[in-house]
């Protein structure tokens, strides 16, 4: 039973603390939940980074007033936001702490309409807002809470049961709001994770213990396998390892399965090898993660291989929950000395070599698997000395961090929403310095749209989507971001994709060969689409891309 009427900024500041904990320990069951059956779902991640920088911000000092915490929160949220999960989550908290202006403690019917304000601002930040998202679960939990709180006006207990049972009853509705998750069997994940920062917060009012919380994610999704670890205890061995196992050699049996799990064993714990012979997932804490590629490496193929440093996450959660005070600074913008520079977000070494021979400014790294923060393109954009500043994000779930990083910026700033890195060239190389911005703007925007995409990457779970059956394992083509093919060699999936990518209008094609894909490999593919497509030119470069076998691109 709860029993605060108000909430001043210390509270205010342990709730959302103790939500920030709860999905930090639940991330990789939330970017599990991804629709897009790819490996670089990151909803879960994206939302808690976010929601740590909104933390170490309101550490930083001491703020009694619900109204000064609130502001600290939201500051912090918009600096950390990545990707559009995180960007959406900083808004809900821009939003709150602008319900809340002049605010000592808050009471409930105060929470309820804050509530409110952040779920309008989040709408507001999204172009085209759909149902079935954060979005939703947001404005029913708010909707819910306000008439709760104004049929009880000094009662948290009822306004925090209402909130939970109201999210959940709308995330167990999102799949039938979004066919793309009820093809894929899941809630929405940014929905998930904004439940697990309530569940933190009712945890608190409660007086808990954040370890006994129960998040009732089990019937989230039957494909979801959780490896939820517990970074609050002292740590056995430093890191997780995650890998599949296929190919095995034809003399392999199942007592040489039995003895791996037990090599494994000694060196680790948490062991897990699943399947059988046709292929296997495997899975242990370890200190010596060569050590166990080595022992598969002696039974078959690995692939799909994700190494965790748990003791770096477990420092990043002890510095999250007890920050050093920061001081307060601001990296200066940068004297005009041109009139236009460029800020870049690239993925892997080789598209990083191409945007510096055509003199960009500062590169971001991140994209597909991490999304650089709209702090950590405002930083670059402040140090290039232009008058005007384009931002190519370089990736649809940037794109809407870069938006932010402009707003926020002092300087003139345009965004190109381009959406992957070939886009991103395209823009760049179709930059003239004579035009003014709006000329360039046009100009590059039209260079991005008119070039289309084939790329190629690996299932990390069974699926349907987009008419499409998919495999855990099996390699996925998409066009233009779409899911079009699936299937068991890669080759294969890039000769059939291209027969629906390609038009007798085309002049060139470029392909990237990512971190996982050898140069003879990648020539060979090269040489069979210039003699399949004669009239094109053909080029094969190294993007050095990770996760994501091959980008192709076609002019």
């Amino acid at each position: 039973m709860i029993q605060f009427k108000t909430i001043d900024g210390l509270l205010l500041r342990d709730m959302v603390a103790a939500g920030t904990t709860l999905l930090e320990r639940n991330r990789e069951a939330v970017d599990a939940l991804n629709v897009f059956p790819v490996p670089d779902g990151d909803t879960g991640t994206n939302m808690s980074l976010t929601m740590q920088s909104a933390v170490r911000e309101v550490n930083a000092r001491e703020y009694l007033r619900a109204d000064e915490a609130a502001n600290a929160l939201a500051k912090g949220a918009l600096k950390g936001a990545r990707g559009n999960s995180g960007v959406i989550t900083s808004q809900l908290l821009r939003g709150f702490a602008k319900a809340l202006k002049g605010v000592e403690k808050i009471t409930p019917v105060q929470f309820a309409e804050a509530l409110g304000t952040g779920s309008e601002m989040a709408y507001k930040a999204v172009m085209k807002p759909k149902e079935g998202t954060i979005l939703t679960v947001a404005r029913v939990v708010a909707e819910d809470a306000l008439k709760q709180a104004k049929a009880a006006p000094d009662d948290y207990d009822g306004l925090i049961n209402v909130m939970l049972r109201s999210g959940e009853a709308i995330l167990k509705k999102t799949p039938d709001m979004l066919p793309a998750l009820k093809q894929a069997g899941v809630v929405d994940s940014g929905g998930r994770g904004l439940m697990l920062i309530y569940q933190g917060y009712a945890a608190v009012l409660r007086g808990e213990d954040l370890s006994e919380t129960d998040v009732g994610m089990e019937d989230d999704t039957a494909a979801v396998a959780e490896d939820c670890h517990d970074l609050t205890k002292d740590l056995t061995y430093s890191y997780c390892v995650h890998f599949a196992l296929s190919r095995f050699r034809e003399d392999c049996d199942e007592h040489d399965l039995d003895s791996f799990r037990r090599r494994l064993n000694r060196i680790g714990d948490n062991v897990s090898v699943t399947g059988d012979l046709s292929g296997a997932t495997v899975h242990v804490h370890t200190d010596n993660p060569g050590a166990t590629l080595e022992y598969g490496l002696e039974l078959g193929e690995i692939s799909e291989v994700q190494i965790d440093n748990l003791a770096k996450l477990k420092r990043e959660l002890e510095a999250q929950q007890n920050p050093e005070p920061e001081a307060e600074e601001e990296t200066a913008e940068a004297e005009p000395e041109k009139r236009y520079g460029f800020v870049t977000v690239s993925m892997g070494e080789g598209f990083s070599r191409f945007f510096r021979d055509l003199n960009i400014d500062q590169i971001v790294e991140g994209g597909q698997t991490m999304n650089p923060s709209v702090d950590d393109l405002l930083c670059a954009v402040r140090k290039v000395p232009a008058e005007t500043v384009f931002i190519l994000p370089n990736n649809g779930n940037v794109v809407f961090a870069a938006n932010q990083a402009a707003e926020l910026s002092k300087n003139d700033v345009r965004v190109i929403p381009t959406k992957n890195v070939a886009m991103g060239i395209a823009a760049a190389i179709a930059f003239q310095n004579e035009l003014d911005p709006d000329e360039n703007i046009a100009r590059m925007s039209e260079a991005a749209e008119h070039v289309k995409t084939a790329t190629v990457t690996y299932a990390i779970r069974d699926s349907e989507y987009n008419g499409v059956t998919i495999k855990q394992g099996d390699y996925i083509g998409l066009h233009n971001g779409k899911i079009e093919y699936s299937g068991t060699d890669v080759h294969d999936v890039i000769i059939e994709m291209m027969k629906r990518v390609m038009t007798d209008e085309d002049e060139l094609i470029t392909v990237y060969y990512g971190a996982d894909v050898s140069e003879e490999d990648a020539k060979k593919v090269a040489d069979e689409l210039e003699q399949e497509y004669d009239y094109c030119d053909v080029e094969c470069h190294n993007g050095g891309q990770p996760l994501y076998y091959y980008l192709i691109s076609v002019e």
